[in-house]
């Protein structure tokens, strides 16, 4: 069923891109899960290809196209499981703090090179001790001339080791309150004095992923580094949340059609007791309401993909898609595992794969509890 969101311009987008991901991405999934990072390489040929920065301005080399085609990116590398390589952070999450917070100088400084894939973004934000609780890091950015001064540590960071440039979330006001008004974005480029990448972290899932300690021992980077005003931070981190946590549920249903996809497969081929497994009615039923309940989040997506193109404020709505798809997921791919039996737990098995991937889904860009505390705060209660 074709869906009625996309125009016949995107679903050309999306057979170009499928070619590009068959050819250049899918062969390198497993190199890249072994290795825990993705190829640079790889960046540069789909930034050349102009697969990066889809929503970007024309005049520093983007395509000026709608969040759709990030969408549809984002569905296509879902569909190979090429988790390892995150174009949605680079483009979806980390370009946006850019294109829309960032001063003329800053845009011309790095926005052609992230869209050509030449720099590689990232987004440090979690620290061992805060979590979800961003209004209380600790990663302090002290003013000293012209200079920003940053301390502190940061932990499970995407891109950690293969970025180029990061947007820091640091206290630049520590005697500020509430406490969320002495938080600030710093842009820091790898290199920049004082600023060392630490050891790329052992994850259940997502095996592919760069993810990695940063460490900010009295590094420097210049004033101009800033990213809009002093104490504004927290402000852009929370407008910028609605993108954020809508890639996540385009992501977790597009995962969940695959990991469907592959199991009805399975079980069409797999006999048992004389028969396929698709035979037993045990079978079957799990299948159907695993299949209607992917339907019912996909219309939810596409509904929200629609109304957020269209400039909606979406917080309430995206919060509900973050936790019911990613928890959709984790429950997905536990009956799909299930159902493969015995083979569901060998590592060569994607859908084993899947199940370790999809235990992240419900804690990152804000846990499902803080989702529906989210929520609950909007229908005015507590």
């Amino acid at each position: 069923m074709r869906r009625e969101i996309f125009s016949q311009e995107h679903d050309i987008f999306r057979e170009q891109f499928r070619r590009f991901a068959e050819r250049e991405i899918a062969p390198r999934v497993d190199d890249w899960n072994a290795h825990g990072r993705s190829d640079p390489e790889v960046w540069r040929r789909a930034g050349a290809a102009g697969f990066l920065g889809a929503c970007a301005p024309v005049e520093f080399g983007g395509a000026g196209g709608d969040f759709l085609y990030d969408a549809i990116l984002i569905e296509e590398m879902a569909r190979i499981r090429a988790h390892a390589m995150m174009m949605s952070l680079h483009s979806d999450i980390v370009m946006p703090y850019l294109t829309h917070y960032g001063s003329t100088e800053q845009k011309r400084r790095w926005l052609p090179g992230a869209i050509q894939g030449d720099l590689i973004l990232g987004i440090a934000m979690t620290e061992p001790g805060t979590g979800s609780d961003l209004a209380n890091v600790a990663t302090t950015a002290r003013r000293d001339g012209d200079d920003w001064v940053l301390s502190g540590q940061k932990t499970f960071i995407s891109n950690g080791q293969i970025g180029d440039l990061f947007v820091v979330v640091a206290r630049t006001d520590p005697t500020a309150e509430p406490r969320h008004r002495g938080i600030s974005l710093i842009l820091v480029e790898a290199g920049a004095p004082g600023f060392v990448k630490g050891r790329r972290l052992d994850k259940l899932g997502l095996k592919g992923q760069d993810t990695s300690e940063l460490h900010f021992d009295e590094c420097r980077v210049p004033a101009s580094n800033l990213l809009g005003g002093e104490g504004e931070g927290f402000r852009i981190l929370m407008q910028q949340l609605q993108q954020e946590r809508l890639t996540i549920a385009v992501a977790s249903i597009a995962s969940c059609r695959r990991s469907l996809d592959d199991t009805v497969a399975y079980v069409r081929h797999r006999h048992a007791f004389g028969q396929a497994l698709a035979a037993f009615q045990n079978t079957q039923f799990k299948l159907a309401e695993l299949a209607t309940e992917v339907e019912v989040g996909q219309a939810f997506v596409d509904a929200l993909l629609r109304a957020h193109v269209g400039g909606s404020d979406l917080v309430t709505e995206v919060s509900m898609a973050k936790w019911w798809t990613t928890a959709l997921q984790r429950r997905l791919t536990a009956e799909c595992l299930q159902l493969h039996g015995g083979y569901g737990f060998m590592s060569e098995v994607p859908i084993s794969t899947d199940y370790a991937d999809a235990a992240v889904q419900t804690i990152y860009a804000g846990t499902n509890e803080i989702m529906k505390v989210i929520i609950a705060r909007r229908m005015g209660l507590g």
